[in-house]
């Protein structure tokens, strides 16, 4: 789907504040809030808007620590292998890469106990040959998914 200007300012204004009223959107964007009503419909059924969730701040919930870890995984299990890691709580993005590693898990943990269960359970299933996991020292920018640049 191509965003046009009007979709962008839009999906813009909802990263800064999701709760934002549709009539406050309307006098951002500049234009009538049956337009927003409209396009946010659109957005939605087109699967461009999937939901509307706070964020949180890690550390006030409780996660002290958030890690990255490269994953080795035997040829024919990885899908099986990411589910399972998936299903964890603490674990929030699973990607295939290319490269070294088969994988790629971001997770958070609570403090170095939790660590060490996360990394001598979850990062050894059945199937992982090798792990190679990094603690975050600090955090300079995480933001979740961005709109592209426009095209020229």
């Amino acid at each position: 789907m191509a965003l046009d200007d009007t979709d962008r300012a839009i999906i813009e204004a909802l990263l800064e504040d999701a709760r934002i009223s549709q009539r406050q959107l309307a006098s951002i964007v500049g234009v009538a809030q049956g337009t927003i009503t409209n396009r946010l419909r659109r957005l939605e059924a087109e699967g461009c808007i999937t939901g509307y969730a706070p964020l949180l701040d890690a550390e006030a919930v409780g996660w002290s620590m958030t890690v990255m870890a490269g994953l080795c995984i035997d040829k024919g299990q990885i899908m099986d292998v990411q589910t399972k890691i998936s299903a964890d709580s603490r674990v929030f993005g699973v990607y295939d890469v290319t490269g070294e590693w088969d994988s790629m898990v971001l997770a958070r943990v609570r403090d170095r106990k939790d660590l060490d269960n996360l990394t001598k359970t979850v990062f050894t299933l059945d199937g992982i040959t090798r792990s190679y996991t990094h603690v975050v020292l600090n955090t300079v920018k995480e933001m979740g998914v961005i709109l592209p640049p426009q095209d020229p």
